[in-house]
Formats: C-alpha cells, structure tokens, sequence
C-alpha cells in the first residue's frame, strides 16, 4: 500500500471504501420537465463525457456509519479527530472550483470554519477554532525550463487536498473506475438535485456477501455533473453516507476567492510535502517490492474484496492511531483473533499477529482472509 494513503487512511475511508466498489440512497422525484429517456450506457456515457470544472455550489453531507459522534468541545474534540468527526455528523460546505489547480472549500462548523485552499502550487489550511494554518508548497510533477512556471495541473499535493472533502464528482469517479459485472446498472426515476434536472444512475452490488446494498448517483442531465452521490448498507433503511448539492452555480468562481491570507494573528506552520520514497517496503509476506507499493494480501473480488497488510510503518502509525483514539474505542470489538472496528459499510480487523484486514463485507469474510491457508 502506498506510503501516503496509509498515512492518511483514516481520512479517506469513505471514498476508498467506494473506490473498492461501494456506496446510495433515495433521492427525492421530479414531479415536472422529465427528461428523455436513457438507458444506463447512455447515463454513463454522459456523466464520462461531462465537462464541467467550474463551478460555485454548497455541499450537504450526512453520515449514518454508526461510529460514535465526535463533541464539538473538550479533549476529543483535538486535531487527531477531525477526519473521525467528517465521518460521523451532517456537515455543510461551500465549494469552488475553477480547473484542476484552483478550489476553496470552507467547511462551516459551529461558531467556526475550516478552509482548504488550493491555487497553483499553493495549498492552506485554515482553522477559525484555533486560529492555525497550515501552508505546503507544491511540487512540480513535469520538468519546466529555468525561469518558468510549471502548468497549474501539474502539481502533486502529496497528500489529500480536494479528496478530505469530495465532491460527488470526485466519488463517481472513483466507483464508475471499478464497475465490473458484479455490479447491476439501471437507471431510476428522474430526480431532482439543486433545483437541476437528474437521471437517477443506481448500481446493485450482485453479490449477497456485502455491507452494501446499492449506489444512487444523481447525474445532471444537461450536462452529466454528478449532482448528488448516496450510499445505503444494505438492511438499512436510512443512507449510511449522503453527499448532495442544495445549490449550484456553474461557472467560474471570483479569482479572488482563491487567494488565502492567514488572517491577523494566526499562527502559519510551512510544511513540506511528504517525499516520494525509492525504497521497498515490506508486504503481508515479509518480502518487499520494487516501489512504495508493497504487497498487499488481496482475496475475494469486486464487492467482496478483502485487502489485508502487515502492520509496520505508517501502517503501525494507522493501526496506533485507530487503537488509542478514545471515541473509536467504543467503536472495537474484541473477536477471536483479534479486535475489530465496524460500520454499517465498512469493517476493519486488527490481528493479535500484527495484520490489518478490510473490507465491505462481515467480519466473518475478514476472519476467513486472516486465516492461514
């Protein structure tokens, strides 16, 4: 597994989970305007083709994962939490964004926000809770002549930028790159998202051995945005995770909202981007591979996939940090072999030999994969 995923697991899990083939929902139905028929290849035909990347909108998410939830005050309300608590609450964000290098988000907290602010190769973190920002500039991924800027797409942030909060977007994407046979497409009744027309794309896990029970993905059916993206567990009534414009714009936002200047007072920390390995690393095995990748013990496929990895590292960091944080142990359970944390979409098994095994299936596919063959 690569070095910076695993550094930032925690934060990611929702979208890695869906990128493994996860995610959905009910959306509300268009009662007027329907839209031409389509068939679900030419619902995914238009959502490939669609062209949109700039826009101004307010993101409403709402996740229903059964982790505990996270307290706005007091000690677990500290930094270390803060992917926990993205997770496990409704949220509200404004998003901008105009081309690949170039997006605000503001994530509108009680009494205080969080802005994450990218343009060009510069990247802030901003916290109005403690008056803290973080600055990383980028590196460049192409070689430039001496004296000129790279292009603004081509630049690495290194570590999760636009992904710590995704778009719905940035979600199809990562599941539509994963469909395969295991998955059913149909396509639902209209919908309506932001006060926009959408074709209501719905992906059916085939496979009875996982926590997912189906993908509901609103696709503009102008112009193929994804408009909202919800996730359901399956014998759960409610969505397990719900992200959805409540208003949109499309367009290019004011360039001055991409401008970031640390307000008076606030304490800057420069960091810099974490390097890019060229050792090996060890895999569950113990041999180790030619990149950073390692090798990972994968069994089962599509919806059934289990990904399982020997602890060291920043895998030791990752196993640390869901082993210490004090809300997540509520959320351990101890099973034979080890200890597991478990949501409604995705369950994670720690051995008491030093493994980490994951998966959108029950705990029970987990104990099979850890098993020694």
């Amino acid at each position: 597994m690569n070095r910076r995923w695993l550094r930032w697991m925690p934060a990611v899990v929702v979208p890695a989970v869906i990128a493994a083939g996860i995610a959905a929902g009910s959306l509300p139905a268009s009662a007027v305007d329907p839209l031409p028929a389509k068939s679900p290849a030419q619902v995914l035909a238009l959502v490939a083709g669609h062209k949109v990347h700039a826009l101004s909108g307010t993101l409403e998410q709402a996740s229903n994962l059964g982790l505990p939830e996270v307290p706005q005050t007091g000690p677990s309300a500290s930094a270390p939490t803060s992917w926990l608590e993205l997770l496990s609450g409704p949220h509200t964000a404004r998003v901008y964004k105009d081309g690949p290098a170039k997006m605000r988000i503001q994530i509108l907290d009680k009494m205080a926000e969080r802005d994450l602010v990218r343009n060009g190769r510069e990247l802030w973190w901003y916290s109005s809770k403690d008056q803290s920002t973080v600055h990383v500039t980028l590196p460049n991924l192409v070689a430039t002549p001496a004296g000129e800027e790279p292009p603004e797409d081509s630049v690495d942030p290194g570590f999760p930028d636009s992904s710590t909060v995704p778009t719905p977007a940035e979600l199809t994407e990562k599941l539509l790159a994963k469909l395969d046979p295991s998955t059913d497409v149909s396509v639902g009744t209209d919908v309506q998202v932001a006060g926009r027309s959408a074709y209501n794309l719905v992906l059916t896990p085939r496979s009875q051995q996982t926590l997912v029970g189906s993908v509901s993905i609103a696709v503009d059916g102008e112009n193929g945005l994804p408009l909202s993206f919800q996730v359901a567990a399956r014998g759960q009534a409610e969505p397990a995770f719900a992200l959805a414009y409540s208003s949109l714009t499309l367009g290019a936002p004011d360039p001055s909202l991409f401008d970031f200047t640390p307000p008076p007072g606030t304490a800057v920390k420069e960091v810099q981007p974490p390097p890019r390995p060229l050792g090996a690393h060890p895999g569950l095995d113990g041999h180790t591979g030619g990149s950073d990748v390692g090798r990972p013990q994968v069994t089962g496929s599509g919806w059934e996939t289990v990904v399982g990895f020997r602890v060291g590292g920043d895998a030791l960091a990752a196993e640390g940090l869901l082993t210490r944080e004090p809300l997540l142990q509520q959320a351990m359970v101890a099973v034979p072999g080890g200890t597991v944390m478990s949501t409604s979409l995705l369950n994670v098994l720690l051995t008491d030999d030093g493994r980490i095994f994951v998966g959108a299936v029950p705990v029970e596919m987990l104990q099979a994969a850890a098993t020694p063959r």
